[in-house]
């Protein structure tokens, strides 16, 4: 608006007060500061979430979670996470787009959607121990209450794998849309011509403790697209700060990915039926072999013996 009386000012030979001028450069300096990444503003939380695990949990209590998190009426038993470190993927993935460890926002939304209840094996476990030790020796104070056999076992093992992770795996394809659409599509064709999509599939798997046996297993999938492009307007460096200000941590992506998984798990244990084999489970199955020692295998050698053939009756003579 500023800019338009300007504009129309000088055109019709008006002068134009000093204190306008300055104001409109100074507007239009801030402007262009902001845009080409030169300015910073105080970091604010807002209420916002880095990643889709939003809110807190304190024992069934969820505050602030994400409406889309799937729950349980009641709580199916405890678990603990596995997150195999050890694995070539998480190596890989943590060195190449510097994600951290998936275990924080996992445990948020397992405890949020109350469908179990997490017992430590990391980090904490060895805390306590060390107290424990700490306690149980010479400089523990009487009353402490730290005896043995006070710790939870795991019904449930959950572990996370990524399967899928690409950033920046799909780029540009739209820069020619300010050409075709004319010289006042300029702006779009800049920021078209440099996007980015970011994409994870994940899988989480569930695991019976006593028996090893899986339980249940889900996929889930996360897909973004990063918008640049900036820096057809303000040049070269302008561009390099636009773009990194619209670059989506790949982090973000992957818990998305996670989080939808562990929707998808959800959903399949509440309408939980367990899988029944005959006989009983590990005693052989009903697939059997010639010469094995299951029931199964018993009744394939039954059935592969020969029948014996019945005798003909010979008919009196004289009949």
């Amino acid at each position: 608006m500023e800019f338009a009386k300007f504009a129309h000012a000088k055109s019709s030979s008006e002068s134009v007060p000093s204190w306008r001028v300055a104001k409109l450069a100074a507007a239009m300096g801030a402007a262009v500061l902001v845009l080409t990444g030169c300015l910073a503003t105080t970091p604010q939380s807002n209420g916002q979430s880095a990643t889709v695990g939003t809110g807190s949990a304190g024992g069934a209590t969820a505050t602030g979670a994400n409406s889309k998190l799937e729950s349980c009426p009641a709580t199916l038993g405890t678990i603990r996470i596995d997150e195999q470190t050890s694995a070539g993927w998480y190596a890989t993935y943590a060195s190449r787009y510097g994600t951290g460890s998936t275990l924080p926002v996992l445990r948020l939304l397992i405890q949020q959607s109350n469908c179990f209840i997490i017992v430590d094996r990391g980090r904490g476990l060895a805390a306590g121990n060390a107290e424990r030790d700490l306690m149980r020796g010479a400089e523990g104070r009487a009353g402490s209450n730290v005896g043995t056999g006070q710790i939870a076992a795991a019904d449930f093992t959950m572990i996370p794998e990524v399967i899928v992770s690409d950033r920046g795996g799909t780029k540009g394809g739209l820069a020619g849309i300010g050409g075709l659409l004319g010289g006042r599509a300029a702006l779009l064709g800049a920021v078209a011509g440099n996007f980015s999509t970011n994409e994870a599939g994940t899988v989480l798997t569930l695991i019976d403790n006593r028996s090893s046996v899986q339980l249940a297993a889900a996929e889930g999938y996360a897909t973004n697209t990063d918008f640049g492009g900036m820096g057809a307007l303000f040049g070269a460096g302008g561009g390099a700060g636009a773009s990194a200000f619209t670059s989506t941590p790949q982090g973000k992506v992957l818990m998305a990915s996670f989080a939808d998984a562990y929707n998808k798990m959800v959903q399949s244990v509440r309408a939980y039926k367990a899988q029944t084999v005959k006989g009983g489970l590990g005693t052989g199955g009903t697939l059997g072999v010639q010469g094995g020692s299951t029931a199964a295998s018993k009744e394939v050698d039954q059935a592969a013996k020969p029948v014996p053939a019945t005798p003909v009756k010979k008919k009196p003579a004289g009949t």
